[in-house]
């Protein structure tokens, strides 16, 4: 499980290197963010990357520490009590030690477990699949978003020249790869199960029931999550952002989001909070009746310009609605995590990088 592990190690840095690029791309570009997926305090597309990017170093960490922890069984008998090796070596202790030792370093490991009944404790199975379970998570919610993302017309997952979208429905362009990724992600989640199963229902030093699932349950996770880191790469290398269709449904909401901003700087100019705020409150009902009941694009800045306790023209209101006005620290906060985290982890791994994945669409 070592080798399998450290494989998943140098997907998973490879990802998280593919990431960093995108984030450090759109640091800058606003966008609306979603609370419930309704429009929220905007946000930039780079600082959601790192959202992405916060789970999967969580899972890196993860990683690390099960290979630093790593041990082998060893030669340890039918209950583990090496009764036959220290028979074999005329009750010399020293050299069953010794006998264990030498085979940790034959097999690459550090240590053997100190003890074990038959077989190495298969909680170990299970610390093993739940961090893939979490791999398999992370995973999941990227694709999640992406998938909400391409409904919205916002990001699309990669698309390819032969690709069919729809069997039905030619100008269809549906979200293969990503949907693809919750799938197999649903199946490695599942499937961590069966190894917490075993572990707790083992009976005393040794039980069978755990062999055919074993066999099966713990090589299909690392498989399916091999799949899935894949899938990942691949989405995220190809990723298509469309700037202006961002920028678009941004301005249908801003306006909302801005009368708070729009108050004061009435306030400012000699008006009343109290009644500026009723106002608002008023024009901003109206508003969303037009958007809602009407089909029509949002007019709240053209009612606060008509109302003369506002003191305001259009253009003085439209100017408050720059985009890059509403983030807040987005891009700083991408920023200072992919310099004070992201990068010094894909330095200190920079032997890893450069894996190829394949995926067959």
């Amino acid at each position: 499980m070592t080798e399998a592990l450290e494989l998943v190690k140098k997907k998973l840095v490879n990802l998280i290197g593919e990431l960093a690029k995108f984030a450090e791309e759109y640091k800058s570009l606003p966008t609306l963010a979603f609370t419930h997926f309704q429009p929220a305090q905007p946000t930039t597309v780079g600082k959601r990357a790192t959202l992405w990017i916060q789970d999967l170093m969580m899972d890196y960490e993860d990683v690390c520490y099960q290979l630093s922890k790593a041990k082998l069984l060893g030669c340890k008998g039918t209950t583990g009590t090496q009764a036959s090796f220290l028979e074999l070596f005329d009750g010399d202790h020293e050299k069953c030690r010794e006998l264990d030792r030498r085979i940790a370093e034959k097999m690459g490991y550090e240590k053997c477990f100190a003890v074990s009944g038959q077989t190495y404790p298969r909680k170990l199975d299970s610390q093993i699949l739940n961090v893939l379970s979490q791999i398999a998570q992370s995973a999941y919610k990227f694709s999640n978003d992406i998938r909400l993302l391409q409904h919205l017309k916002q990001i699309e997952e990669p698309f390819e020249k032969s690709q069919i979208g729809s069997s039905a429905m030619a100008y269809k362009r549906n979200p293969m790869r990503s949907e693809r990724i919750g799938s197999l992600a649903r199946y490695v989640i599942v499937d961590a199960l069966n190894p917490a199963i075993t572990a707790a229902t083992q009976w005393f030093e040794r039980t069978l029931d755990d062999s055919a699932n074993k066999r099966i349950s713990v090589p299909e996770a690392f498989l399916a999550v091999d799949a899935i880191l894949n899938l990942y790469i691949n989405v995220v290398d190809g990723l298509v952002v469309y700037d202006k269709v961002i920028y678009q449904q941004f301005m249908r909401e801003i306006p909302f989001m801005a009368t708070e901003n729009i108050m004061m700087d009435a306030v400012k100019k000699g008006g009343d909070r109290q009644e500026l705020h009723e106002r608002i409150r008023v024009h901003s009902m109206e508003a969303g009746k037009t958007v809602k009941l009407e089909g029509k694009e949002n007019n709240l800045v053209e009612l606060i310009a008509q109302d003369p306790a506002f003191g305001m023209t259009a253009e003085e209101i439209t100017a408050l609605l720059k985009p890059e006005n509403f983030v807040g620290r987005a891009p700083e906060q991408t920023e200072d995590f992919l310099e004070g985290e992201v990068r010094p982890m894909l330095k200190e791994n920079a032997e890893l990088l450069g894996v190829e994945v394949e995926i067959n669409v």
